[in-house]
């Protein structure tokens, strides 16, 4: 299944051997990437002992090409939401998690605002 939409990019994220494909709105994307890659270089830093385990972004591109229809197609909301229900509900002490739930935030205002004013959903 070929996705093409000029609004749209993919960002293709990896945990062990699974692969997960989120559509963002492409004026968006590079700051997925780019929340992913700061998440990564904190989550370390996490001392609470229920952190979930973090996807690592592989790729982004434009047109995406599916051959395997056991992959799914996740929208940017839906995966954003759920990062932050993750993040919000870790007990954490001593690291300043507040910060990083800030960037999961501002980004899911970004995304639920793109969202209303293209679909008005």
């Amino acid at each position: 299944m070929t996705h093409t939409d000029a609004r749209m990019r993919y960002n293709l994220f990896q945990l062990d051997d699974k692969l997960e494909i989120v559509e963002m709105p492409a004026s968006h994307a590079y700051q997925l990437t780019a929340l992913n890659r700061r998440l990564h270089k904190e989550i370390d830093k996490l001392t609470a002992g229920n952190v979930p385990p973090l996807a690592r972004i592989v790729a982004e591109c434009d047109n995406l090409e599916l051959f395997d229809e056991r992959l799914q197609i996740v929208s940017g909301l839906e995966y954003i939401n759920e990062l932050e229900r993750q993040f919000a509900s870790i007990q954490e002490t001593t690291y300043p998690l507040i910060s990083l739930l800030t960037e999961i935030r501002a980004l899911q205002a970004q995304l639920e605002q793109w969202y209303e004013e293209e679909y008005g959903a």
